[in-house]
């Protein structure tokens, strides 16, 4: 039958894609949270399934588990490593969990051994939330390649962008089948399967954000270059501020920047952040009010509050940037947040 995508510019950017990332198959899909909710789906999550989600990351990363009937399980994170809590995964772990869900937050990675051995340990299946990793590897592995399949967002202000978009990876042909027909109504249908004979959904990508998507995969070298690059050059020039100390990546880990991150150790942190958002410069906690996801209101409370989480959150500056950001707007930031955490520490 006819091929539904609209062309064959989604089959290009795939080809490039898995290239690019070294993996054998990538589907092009509309968004991250699509690109989550067709890896679920591809993954068999489903009603009754317990899927294991770190409390730091946003909401986005849970609705797809919520419109598939599976109960996300929130699992607290490290302060000391912005990793997986093990033990407290360990703790949350029933006979109906099915998968773990690490997510890359501001581009940072978790130790690939710990969660590929906890994943190996009780038989779960490992989907990951990539959507700000791209170009990001630790110990070797790339982010988005750990696991079953890795998913990525290619909305703007992401590294690799298209304006809207996103995208999943994975070696195994069936699931990558499955997530083909998934984002079209089922339509081609993966081998043995009818045309349109389970429900599905509409997440293409369209043409034209293919081909933006395909234009900066040739250039995601130099795109990752840039992002470290601004990031280095806003830290460096916050090095002497009081209260705020950079957060280095671990030990083998090739950070893509993302995100300049800070420990702030000021009084009311969380306040700080809303109060640099005020002053022009956007960030994670001020400008987004981004807080643990086991405590927003849509899910109910089980057990105790991931706290690890709260405490990261509420003391991390995480200055968002994106490609268009140049020296000039970097040093003005630099000089707001200067201004303000002396006159806030005085």
């Amino acid at each position: 039958m006819p091929d539904p995508s609209g062309g064959p510019a989604a089959g290009q950017l795939e080809h490039d894609l898995a290239e690019a990332f070294g993996v054998s198959h990538a589907v092009a899909v509309s968004s991250g949270t699509a690109a989550l909710h067709t890896a679920l789906s591809a993954g068999g999550i489903g009603p009754g399934d317990e899927v294991l989600v770190p409390a730091l990351s946003v909401v986005m990363t849970v609705a797809p588990l919520a419109v598939l009937g599976a109960t996300p399980v929130f699992v607290d994170s490290d302060p000391g490593t912005l990793d997986v809590d093990y033990d407290d995964a360990a703790r949350k772990l029933t006979s109906r969990t099915r998968a773990i869900l690490p997510v890359h937050l501001w581009g940072r990675m978790g130790d690939p051994a710990a969660l590929t051995a906890f994943a190996s340990a009780h038989d779960l299946i490992v989907i990951e939330d990539a959507a700000q990793a791209a170009g990001t590897a630790r110990d070797g592995h790339r982010a988005g390649t750990i696991g079953t399949i890795g998913c990525f967002s290619m909305k703007d202000g992401k590294i690799l962008w298209s304006g809207e978009g996103g995208f999943l990876l994975t070696d195994h042909s069936d699931l990558a089948e499955h997530a083909a027909a998934f984002r079209s109504h089922w339509q081609p249908a993966p081998s043995g399967h009818e045309p349109l004979s389970r429900l599905a959904t509409n997440s293409r990508l369209a043409a034209p954000l293919a081909a933006i998507a395909r234009a900066n995969v040739r250039r995601l070298p130099d795109l990752v270059a840039r992002r470290r690059a601004q990031t280095r050059h806003l830290l460096h020039a916050l090095e002497q501020v009081p209260g705020l100390a950079a957060l280095a990546p671990a030990a083998g880990e090739d950070w893509n920047g993302y995100s300049p991150l800070l420990r702030i150790d000021l009084p009311h942190a969380r306040k700080f952040t809303e109060h640099l958002a005020q002053h022009g410069v956007s960030n994670s906690t001020g400008s987004f009010r981004l807080i643990p996801c086991d405590t927003r209101p849509m899910f109910s409370p089980r057990g105790q509050p991931c706290r690890g989480a709260a405490q990261i959150l509420d003391h991390t500056l995480a200055v968002l940037l994106t490609e268009r950001d140049n020296e000039a707007t970097l040093d003005h930031y630099a000089a707001i947040i200067t201004r303000e955490a002396t006159t806030w520490a005085a």
